[in-house]
Parts: structure tokens; sequence; C-alpha cells
């Protein structure tokens, strides 16, 4: 029984809407050898579908196509690649680095003990790096009822940085980058409310009023640059390795190259060498919050935070400083 044009014509338009870029012949090819008919009848019908079969087809075509030269090769797709660069915090700076607070649940002697001793060096920037709140409602790891309280959490991290602008005035600047504890925000509002997650309102800056108290927010896991050193929290490094000797050393391994880094709440450091007698040295930092939560009662972390001077040709000195249990800041 022959099978009815309508039918081919509906394959034809089918394969014309999956495979927009393939040739009209090899489509054509096709439906000739499914549908026992000619080449050259099946090619018609689908140089009508996209429209190429003159001015009328044009008009009434399902899926139309633009006519390509002849031997015209395919083209590349276009890329989806995001830019990702460093953001740079300049040269000639001093710059002090504050990671792993974890509001509402931070170390008040701690924090205090390091804002004092930063307001005293009188930074050029204060760099939040990481982990500014806990975001403890927003986790995706099991919560205690009585812990959540997310509306408590956002009015002490407003308050937080209201009270940072305040300490260090109004001439340093504040950068706070995000650690995985603040993409807790991020990640939440994707999942569950993705139809709005690019709205302003929602953005992570918008809801601790970043602006009102000038504070720039660093995402996508960029890199800060301070000169010559990147500065990562230290979520951003390649997963599936252990730290073995120290965190600084881990940080080593993950990117063979200087960087200074927070995270593991332990202040550390390494140094090695390379083939030249070229030092590379990698630091981590001390965190500023509690102690003993709930998901780590017993744990091998330090109190502490970094400052860095940076000098006009952009080479720097890191100073990987711990804070004691009285709140004195010696250095690690």
């Amino acid at each position: 029984m022959p099978i009815p044009k309508s039918a081919m014509r509906l394959e034809a338009e089918r394969l014309c809407k999956t495979m927009p870029d393939a040739n009209s012949r090899t489509i054509a090819k096709r439906l000739a050898g499914e549908y026992k008919c000619s080449i050259e009848s099946a090619r018609m019908v689908v140089l009508r579908i996209r429209g190429n079969a003159g001015a009328k087809s044009r008009k009434s075509a399902p899926f139309p196509k633009k006519p390509g030269k002849a031997g015209q090769k395919p083209q590349m797709p276009p890329s989806k690649a995001e830019n990702w660069e460093p953001v740079d915090m300049g040269a000639g700076i001093s710059i002090a680095v504050l990671s792993d607070i974890h509001i509402p649940f931070h170390d008040e002697t701690a924090l205090a003990a390091a804002v004092a001793y930063s307001v005293d060096r009188k930074p050029d920037v204060l760099l939040i790096n990481g982990d500014y709140g806990d975001f403890y409602a927003q986790s995706r790891f099991l919560k205690n009822p009585k812990s959540r309280d997310f509306k408590g959490e956002l009015t002490a991290m407003r308050d937080g940085l209201a009270w940072l602008r305040a300490e260090l005035g109004s001439k340093t600047r504040i950068i706070l980058k995000k650690g995985n504890h603040d993409e807790r925000w991020d990640h939440w509002i994707w999942n569950h409310y993705a139809e709005i997650a690019d709205e302003p309102l929602m953005q992570f800056e918008t809801w601790l009023h970043c602006e009102q108290h000038g504070v720039e927010v660093i995402g996508d896991q960029r890199p800060i640059m301070a000169g010559e050193l990147p500065i990562f929290h230290g979520h951003e490094l390649p997963k599936g390795m252990t730290n073995p000797v120290n965190m600084a050393r881990g940080a080593f391994l993950r990117t063979c190259h200087t960087v200074l880094v927070g995270h593991g709440h332990r202040s550390s450091s390494h140094t090695e060498p390379d083939l030249w007698h070229k030092e590379v040295s990698v630091w981590s930092t001390g965190c500023l919050c509690g102690m003993h939560p709930e998901y780590a009662r017993i744990n091998k972390w330090n109190h502490g935070f970094a400052f860095v001077e940076v000098a006009k040709d952009r080479e720097f000195n890191v100073e990987n400083l711990r804070v004691t249990k009285d709140g004195k800041v010696r250095a690690s």
C-alpha cells in the first residue's frame, strides 16, 4: 500500500526541525529511501518546508532556512563559555584578609581582635575572604529546627557589615568574596525559586544591604589578586584530594602556585623551591567563627587572619596571624 504524501511531509517537517543545519539533499535521500520515491521529489518537499522553492514557499515555510552557497561547510556553533578573570585590587596597598567569620556563629573575641588590629594598621582594603555568613537555614545538610532562623541570621549579617564599615571608616575599600557557605543562598534560590533567581531583589548583595554599606561582592569563585598574590577562599580548588601535612601544602598540591586561602580554619604555610630555586609559598588563614559547631565538635581549627602589604612593583609580603583565646594577635 503506497505511503500518503502527507505522511512523508510530516516526516520531512520533523527532520527539518530536528536537523536545522542538515543539507536539504541529505534529508531528501533519507526520505526517498523510507518512502520509496525519487530523491528529487523528496528534495522538493524539503525545499518547500524550508522556503527555498520560490517566493510563495518562503511565505508559508514552517521551518525556513537561508539558502547556503554550494560547498558551504558547517560552521562552529557559538560558545557559551563565560569570561572568568581575576579581580585585581591593585598595587601599593595594604590588605586585611579575614576569612570564615560564619555570622551569626562568629567568635566575638576573635573577630573584635582581628578588626581592631586591622583598624590600627589602617588597611586600604578589608577583604572578607569567603564565608562571611553561615546561611545555616539554607544548608542542604541535616539541621536542628531550633537553630533555623534565617531572619535572625540575615539581621546579624546586615548588622555585621554596618559594624565593619563603622570601625574601618568610609575610606577603606571593603570586598566580600563569596565562600561555599555564602553560595548556599544562590543554590537555595536556584533550587526553590528558579523562575525569579535572576531578579535583582533576590540577589545575595541586595539581601545583605551591601550597596548601602559600600561593600563590593565578588562571586563566580573568581580569584582576587593582591599584586602577584592570588587569593581564594579555598573551596574553588580541585576536589578529591586530601591535605597532607597542613592546609597550605594541600593548596600547593592543588595549584602548584603561590596562593593564599582560607576555608580550612587553620593557619599554616608551605614553601617549596622550583627547579631554578624560585620559591613557591602558600598560606592558609585561621577562622573567626566559633570553635565547636554542631557539625564538627572536635577539630584542629584556630582563630586567625592575614595582613598583606603589596608594593608598587606588585611584590607582596604576607603576615599570617593567629588570635589567642584572650584576644591577643600573634605572628603565626
